[in-house]
């Protein structure tokens, strides 16, 4: 089963939209009214409806890559950059993560885009 993904406020809404053209199971925290939460309680919240977050924070991937080393339990987490990326490209690569890869392949693990 491809991998769910819960995009961050900082990413455009249109990635959202393109990714469900493309069949991906997507949702962003802007249409899901959770655009206003700290870091940490959406890393939870997309953790316990199994989706991957994908964010252009980089604190947010600070926030990851310090629960991986505490151990503590995430579904996962892509971080893209803000700037020198199209939207075109972010979808293409979204797209081939979500569909190429499970969930349980994510379970504490953090990926820097692009591949």
């Amino acid at each position: 089963m491809p991998t769910p993904l819960y995009l961050d406020v900082h990413v455009p809404l249109v990635v959202a939209h393109q990714l469900r053209r493309r069949g991906v199971d997507v949702v962003h925290a802007v249409e899901e009214g959770t655009n206003r939460l700290r870091d940490d309680a959406l890393l939870e919240l997309a953790s316990r409806q199994h989706r991957v977050v994908f964010t252009q924070d980089i604190r947010f991937r600070a926030m990851a890559e310090d629960w991986q080393r505490q151990g503590r339990h995430f579904a996962g987490l892509i971080h893209g950059p803000q700037r020198g990326s199209s939207i075109g490209r972010m979808v293409e690569d979204l797209e081939v993560v979500a569909k190429a890869t499970e969930l349980s392949e994510w379970a504490n693990m953090v990926l820097h885009l692009p591949l």
